[in-house]
């Protein structure tokens, strides 16, 4: 048993780690930058190492420092989280080599998936579907007769990593020298490798992944499908399980192409394995994710597990408690991504205090997030500040959970996307199941909210010239102080829907 594990991460997931250690016995240490010096992953942990200044690439990206820490703090594990250092390499082999468990797949493992053409060829040996493309990295030599091969549309994506990062999608020949260097530059700058390959761009297609967990003991276990297809600029926003696209038979089909998958790699600890479903329902390989996924929430919530405990277990030398087939699909989850950033200005993040903050509550909802009042939201890391979850007996329910959970959040100083969220919860099309990829630019409607917020403005000031209170038209900080200020106050636009807002006019003119 491990005695002490060291978390390389920050935020919620850094305080979901280090609460799976508690339920475990294990003493948590904690890393953090001076950004991150008042976070609340560091006044829960046992213990804390400052390990250089806010940037990413002078703290959590710093290998080498994070090592130090670990030696000095003698741990016996380091949980890398997602992001920063969890599907590095080089970082796993350097814990090997202090003799420090890493807890993830080995770094054999990590660099075989990481390499997205090794991954493919893999796949196609495993008898995997995969999704047409180069079968070499490409260069600027190289590109265009593998593009005339492969067909237009089609997408330059980074070699490795992940998270959207590197990815341009070309629809003529003359996009592609542009879309290449640029796509070279940004996983450049991400990932320190600017590798490319060309892959088909399907563009009517669902984003499906299966979570999948393997032990040292020869078992992969599948626990599930993920629907991952509203997306922005190839970055998940909302995630559920299981899928609306996904029937029985297909399941156990993508299950069997998943512990296949891992089976192949010799897959030692948690990952997942990702498919483009096209619009017959036909699956082909995407990619092979080496870490826990921010959406791993919903596959505890439907499948009764604890993959972060689990992770730690399995790293320990512990075989899995269930096998293939054991644990059975309860229900419906979504899980939406909580960012600091303002949907009605092109998704830019928002910086800031958080001055206040109450999280929602009652039966089957989850929140993991690592805010509190006062947290500051620096400007040096991902947006996302909180997951929001919940789970229903159907997925009718579990969306109307949703809806009242992202009412009854509330984020006073920074800009957050719960509008976006909302707008989607209420969305026709979303409730009907029918996604795909193009979700987002399809149906999020900026124009729509605008009037909302038009029509709120109008309501305060009728109400306070009706009672009396002002006898002017109302400033917008008097309109701050009776309204909440909904897009400055409470860090969002109100996000109130078309019913609510019929609600708030009976009541104002019976009032009146």
């Amino acid at each position: 048993m491990f005695t002490k594990l060291l978390v390389a991460n920050r935020g919620e997931i850094a305080l979901r780690v280090l609460r799976a250690c508690r339920d475990l016995g294990i003493a948590g240490v904690a890393v953090y930058s001076e950004a991150d010096r008042d976070s609340l992953h560091v006044r829960y942990a046992d213990e804390a190492y400052l390990i250089g200044p806010g940037p990413a690439g002078e703290s959590y990206l710093k290998a080498a420092k994070i090592l130090e820490v670990a030696r000095k703090a003698r741990v016996d594990a380091i949980h890398p989280g997602y992001g920063f250092l969890a599907e590095n390499a080089d970082f796993a082999q350097a814990c090997r080599e202090n003799r420090i468990t890493f807890v993830g797949p080995s770094p054999e493992c990590i660099r075989l998936l990481g390499d997205k053409m090794a991954a493919r060829r893999l796949m196609g040996q495993a008898g995997i579907p995969v999704v047409p493309g180069s079968k070499e990295l490409t260069t600027a030599d190289t590109a265009s007769p593998d593009a005339t091969r492969i067909g237009y549309p089609l997408l330059v994506k980074a070699a490795t990593g992940g998270g959207g990062k590197g990815i341009r999608a070309v629809y003529r020949p003359e996009e592609l020298p542009i879309a290449m260097e640029v796509a070279s530059r940004e996983a450049g700058s991400a990932f320190g490798d600017g590798g490319l390959y060309l892959e088909k761009f399907l563009e009517t297609v669902r984003h499906v992944e299966v979570q999948i967990i393997g032990d040292h003991h020869g078992n992969v276990v599948a626990l599930g499908e993920r629907e991952c297809s509203i997306q922005r600029r190839y970055q998940k926003m909302i995630e559920e399980a299981p899928s609306t696209a996904v029937d029985e038979a297909l399941r156990q089909r993508l299950m069997e192409m998943a512990v296949r998958a891992g089976k192949a790699a010799d897959y030692v600890n948690v990952g997942t394995v990702e498919f483009l479903l096209d619009e017959e329902g036909n699956p082909s390989f995407l990619e092979v994710n080496t870490r826990l996924q921010v959406e791993h929430p919903v596959t505890e919530l439907v499948m009764g597990v604890d993959l972060v405990a689990d992770q730690i277990l399995v790293a320990e030398g512990e075989a899995l408690s269930y096998r293939q087939g054991e644990r059975k699909l309860r229900g419906w989850a979504i899980e939406c991504r909580i960012s600091a950033e303002d949907p009605f200005n092109e998704f830019l993040p928002s910086v800031g205090r958080v001055s206040f903050v109450s999280e929602p509550g009652g039966p089957s909802v989850r929140v993991d997030s690592a805010l509190y009042n006062g947290t500051d939201i620096p400007h040096y890391y991902d947006p996302l500040i909180a997951k929001l979850s919940t789970w229903g007996r159907d997925r009718a329910e579990a969306i109307q959970r949703m809806r009242r959970a992202l009412q009854e959040f509330k984020i006073v100083g920074i800009s957050t996307n719960i509008p976006f969220h909302l707008q989607v919860m209420d969305n026709v099309h979303f409730i009907a199941g029918a996604l795909d990829t193009t979700f987002v630019d399809k149906h999020f409607r900026l124009d729509q909210q605008r009037e909302l917020e038009n029509e709120e403005i109008a309501l305060i000031a009728a109400s306070l010239l009706a009672h009396g209170k002002k006898k002017e038209a109302p400033s917008s900080s008097s309109l701050a102080a009776v309204s909440g200020d909904p897009w400055r106050l409470q860090g969002r636009r109100s996000g109130l829907r078309e019913r609510d807002w019929g609600m708030r006019r009976m009541t104002w003119r019976k009032s009146t």
